[in-house]
This record gives structure tokens, sequence and C-alpha cells, in this order.
């Protein structure tokens, strides 16, 4: 077989490196792949990430190539050790995202591809010196972060290659629209839609009091980030205020939630939970949410 190699990423490698990125992103959400432009964009900065992007110091993309091919890639970031800089995130080192094809008929070497990469990534953190080596698997794709139980061949190198989960677990849920609670009056209550912070805000009033909100961010799909997923999106806040426990509110503001994804041409909603938290979980559940995939956060490498 030809001989491997790992070199730093090159423009002319767009076009494969999306393929491997979208390959991994169909693993965990139905119907969702990412453009060229937002792969370039992302290596360049995570204007998402407005807290902790800034903080980086230096970023590096290594892909490994054999005939031609892009078979695995990496993306490093190095944060600055200064006192702007939050007391986890000072002076370390991450794996933003390692990807690599697992082995096949076709391409039997594809772990000492993966193997190579990961050698030439944790010399790259040895080099940065940093006080501590962070991975994760967080694509510019929704809901792809963490280290999501979909890639069982991306876990097994983090694990042989020194790294142990010592993060949390969360459950990625999603529901279609139609399968959402009906949309339906409520006597002495009424709904204020507004701006609210991870979105469109709905909230219940009622005597002029508020009672919850929902909050669903619709702007996953915009164009210029994703070629495909339109009609996705997500809650981004689901609160209920402690007097209005036990009204079955949730359930109520999850249908005036479809209501508004129905006029935006949403079909699918996504939401986020802690793996632990059995009460949101099964909330979510009873509202026609399923399990999508749990993805566990936080990797530290620990030889």
């Amino acid at each position: 077989m030809p001989a491997l190699e790992v070199r730093p990423f090159r423009r002319a490698d767009r076009d494969q490196l999306t393929e491997l990125i979208n390959l991994h992103v169909a693993t965990v959400v139905p119907g969702v792949s990412v453009s060229v432009n937002t792969v370039l964009s992302a290596l360049e900065r995570q204007p998402d990430e407005f807290i902790t992007d800034p903080w980086v110091s230096e970023r590096v993309t290594l892909v490994a190539e054999q005939r031609d091919h892009v078979v695995a890639a990496a993306h490093l970031l190095r944060y600055r050790a200064d006192d702007e800089v939050g007391a986890d995130h000072r002076d370390t080192g991450e794996i933003d995202w390692l990807l690599c094809r697992p082995p096949a008929a076709f391409w039997p070497d594809s772990d000492e591809a993966a193997d190579l990469l990961m050698s030439a990534c944790l010399a790259r953190l040895a080099r940065w010196n940093v006080r501590a080596r962070y991975a994760s698997g967080d694509l510019p794709a929704p809901a792809v972060y963490g280290l999501p139980r979909n890639w069982p061949h991306i876990r097994a190198l983090y694990e042989r290659s020194g790294f142990r989960h010592v993060g949390d677990t969360e459950m990625i849920l999603i529901a279609r629209v139609t399968d959402l609670p009906p949309h339906k009056p409520r006597p002495g209550v009424t709904v204020q839609r507004t701006l609210g912070e991870c979105g469109t805000r709905l909230t219940a009033y009622a005597d002029g009091r508020a009672l919850g909100f929902i909050e669903v961010d619709t702007a996953l799909s915009r164009p210029e980030r994703h070629t495909r997923g339109l009609g996705l999106a997500d809650i981004g806040n689901l609160h209920i205020d402690p007097s209005a426990h036990g009204e079955g509110l949730e359930h109520w503001l999850l249908g005036q939630a479809a209501d508004w994804l129905r006029l935006c041409g949403v079909d699918r909603l996504l939401a986020y939970e802690a793996a632990a938290d059995g009460t949101a979980i099964t909330h979510l559940t009873s509202a026609g949410f399923r399990e999508l995939t749990r993805t566990d956060r936080g990797w530290e490498h620990r030889p």
C-alpha cells in the first residue's frame, strides 16, 4: 500500500474534508450536511463560540493522506495563558475534532492512518507545552458536539491514545413537529413572542404574570451555513415558574412552539438534556420526543 502522510491542511483538500465531515454528521443528525464554505469558515474561527473563541491563540488542521485521498483529519486549538482566558481553558490544548474512516475491505489500513494522525496531534500538543490536553468531536453542524456514541471508531482511537472521559453525558432528542402536542387555547393564558437568549421566545402570561417560556432557534439551517437540513430547529430554553409546576404548561408551550415552527417551515425539533435528568427526559418523551443519540463531553489526555 502507498505510504501514509500526515501534513497540514491545504485549501485543495476542502472537498474531501467536507465529505469526511458530512459522513460523520450524517450518523448523528438525520438529513443534515454542511457546505464547503461552512467548513472553511470553521477552520478560521468559531463565531458561535463568542466567549471561548477569542481565547484561541493558535489553530492547526492536519490531514492524513494516502493515494491523494484524505482518509483522516483533525483540528486543534491552543488557548492563551493570560488572565483574560477562563480558568478551565487557560493554557490548554484541545483536539477540537478528529475524524477518520472506520476499517473497511477497500481501506484496511484506516486504523493506521488514524493512529498516525493522533500521534501527530499529540506531538503538536506536546510542542505547545500546554498544562492540559483535551479532546472532543465538535463539528460545525447542529447537535454534533462532545463525542457522539455513533462514532465507536473515534472513541476507540481516543481511548487507546490515552484520552479518558471525565465530563458528563447528554442525551440529544428529536421530535417531528407533527408529533408535538396540539396547539390549543388555554383559558386566561396569553402568549407573547419576543427575542430570547437562544432564539424566539414564547412566554405564557396569566394576570400579567409570566408562567413560563420556551425558546426555539430556527436559524440552524440558514443557507450560507448548511446545504441540507432545512426544516430543523432546536429548543434553546424551556422554563416553568415554580408556581406553575404540575399544570401541564410544558406540553402547552410545546404546542405553541409547534404552531410557530410550522409557520417557519420547520418539521423537526431537537432538544438536549443531561442523561441523568430522568424527569426532564420523561417530560420530553411524553410530548413526542425520542432519543436520537447520547454524547460524552469532556475528554482529557491521561496516558
